[in-house]
């Protein structure tokens, strides 16, 4: 009895070992792993490669953002016209071996990086970077590919269309997608750090090629033992563009040009991406899409404006991190959540309770702009206040004295030198902090961390809530098409959070930065709070016609 018992639980366990979700889960691992050591590593390297200056960071985060925003559409389209093995495979193929070439060019380019810079007056160094920065957006693209064909079309199928096993699934992911948040850059920071960016690159390139493999296989038979991925219902002509099909069906004569080849194959490109907006505009949760998006132009986050922003306010890099494994916590948490309220009280209510959970803990962060310790100048809210009232000009006086502006010239380097950084997860933690940057009080920064921690379950509940609704209410042959434009909109709302930051980039302005954001949240929530009562009207009438 001993011996059978031990046999079934073997059997148990070897089944789990190979099922369908186990298999998903460990590729989309390793991949989520690579997406996150790359996307660390890269910003270093550009920053070492350009003199320690953030321009082609900056540059390389435009082309990132300006591209999805782009052909999001067309991703998408080229994920839902193709078989699903085709388009996973083709993705982590082209990902992954943009990956590795970048990598070795990165490697020639530290390695001999002198020599380069001799040979054409410079210009090779140009072209090196301009190749750099577009392997790593076609990376980038095949990634967002991938993501939409797994974690937005596989996923669904493999469920079985069950919403319970479909919210934990996504649940999963994502709590996957947490951890190698945080522990994938420190990984590649350490090796970088204690070795060389060369030793760097190359612990990438090798990571890729395993990688390759590993999930090629993974995802084969993941097609292989579910039979329905292999049927996939094609596009419907009648939601095509009849001119965008007449353009692409057409033969072309022997002497037309090929300038007019171009101009059609533009056209039919315009066209595609027109369609692919009209039907994410027609979709029932259109509304709750756009909400998620406008939740990307926020600076209430852990990127690097707001780590930096906390380095003039006196916080350490170590207790900074520790920050950051709280929020990773937290973030936890709200996958726990989600699991929990759907089940009680359904998906459409689990995304108002998470909607109130995240707009009130942001509250917190409203608090910590008008707390004590608090950099903002008030006069840049009311320009003319210290000429209308006496007393509030005594007010922005005293909060001036909170303001802590970088010191040095115009021309000073954006980085401190070498010596005194070390890289972290998407963190740059220094040394050498002038000493009399702390502030008269630390009320306002803790509220300020206070507020993002918390408000991280409430954000990851909501996020998975709008996912599993986007999954379940999409049309199968539009399911590519709606997250890719899906995509484009989180890309356009994170580049006007970027250019908000341009905008006022002194830490004195982070407090008009957090009210920003909060507004472009509660916008955000509120489209949600729309389309969920429209939703309850809509089913309130479907059980009248029932009855």
């Amino acid at each position: 009895t001993v011996l059978s018992t031990m046999g079934q639980g073997c059997d148990k366990f070897s089944s789990c070992l190979t099922s369908d979700p186990f298999l998903i889960y460990v590729s989309g691992a390793l991949s989520m792993w690579g997406d996150r050591m790359w996307h660390f590593a890269i910003s270093v390297f550009l920053i070492e490669l350009y003199g320690r200056n953030l321009l082609l960071t900056a540059v390389f985060g435009l082309v990132v953002a300006g591209s999805v925003l782009l052909l999001g559409a067309l991703i998408g389209d080229w994920v839902d016209r193709n078989p699903r093995n085709k388009v996973a495979h083709a993705s982590l193929f082209i990902q992954n071996i943009s990956v590795t070439v970048c990598s070795i060019v990165l490697m020639l380019v530290f390695l001999y990086k002198q020599r380069i810079e001799q040979i054409w007056d410079g210009w090779l160094t140009v072209v090196c970077y301009t190749v750099v920065i577009v392997l790593a957006d076609v990376a980038n693209l095949a990634s967002t590919a991938l993501t939409i064909a797994i974690q937005r079309d596989w996923i669904v199928v493999i469920t079985g269309y069950n919403r319970g096993h479909l919210a934990g699934m996504n649940a999963t992911m994502r709590r996957i997608d947490q951890v190698t948040n945080i522990l994938a850059p420190l990984a590649v920071g350490q090796v970088m750090t204690l070795a060389s960016n060369v030793v760097g690159c190359g612990f990438i390139l090798g990571w890729n090629l395993v990688s390759l493999i590993v999930e090629f296989f993974f995802l084969s038979r993941v097609y292989r033992i579910v039979p329905a991925l292999s049927i996939k219902p094609p596009v419907e002509e009648e939601e095509q563009n009849p001119v965008c099909e007449q353009r692409m069906e057409r033969r072309w004569p022997q002497g037309i040009s090929l300038f007019n080849k171009l101009g059609h194959r533009s056209s039919h490109v315009c066209c595609t991406c027109k369609d692919g907006w009209k039907a994410y505009y027609r979709q029932p949760v259109f509304l709750a899409g756009m909400g998620l998006a406008f939740l990307y132009t926020t600076v209430l986050g852990f990127d690097c404006i707001t780590t930096g922003y906390a380095y003039t306010q006196g916080i350490s890099g170590s207790l900074l991190s520790l920050l950051m494994g709280v929020s990773a916590i937290t973030g936890l948490m709200g996958t726990v959540m989600f699991t929990r309220l759907r089940k009680s009280y359904g998906l459409v209510n689990t995304g108002i309770i998470s909607s109130c959970l995240h707009l009130g803990c942001l509250l917190l962060c409203v608090c910590s702009v008008f707390a004590p310790g608090s950099p903002m100048d008030l006069s840049l809210l009311v320009p003319f206040i210290n000429s209308s009232s006496p007393e509030l000009g005594d007010i922005v006086s005293q909060r001036k004295k909170h303001a802590y502006p970088l010191r040095g010239g115009s021309n000073q380097p954006l980085l401190p030198d070498r010596s005194s950084i070390h890289w972290t997860n998407n963190t740059l933690l220094f040394d050498n902090v002038p000493s009399d940057t702390v502030p008269e009080s630390y009320i306002s920064i803790i509220l300020l961390f206070l507020g993002v921690i918390t408000a991280r379950i409430g954000l990851w509940s909501f996020d998975l809530t709008v996912t599993q609704l986007l999954q379940e209410s999409i049309c199968e042959s539009e399911r590519g098409v709606v997250n890719g434009v899906q995509s484009s909109m989180n890309y356009l709302m994170d580049l006007l959070h970027f250019i908000m930051v341009i905008s006022a980039p002194q830490p004195q302005h982070f407090g008009i930065l957090v009210i920003i954001s909060v507004l472009f949240i509660t916008t955000g929530h509120t489209m949600y709070f729309l389309y969920a009562g429209f939703s309850q009207k809509w089913c309130c009438m479907n059980e009248i016609q029932t009855r």
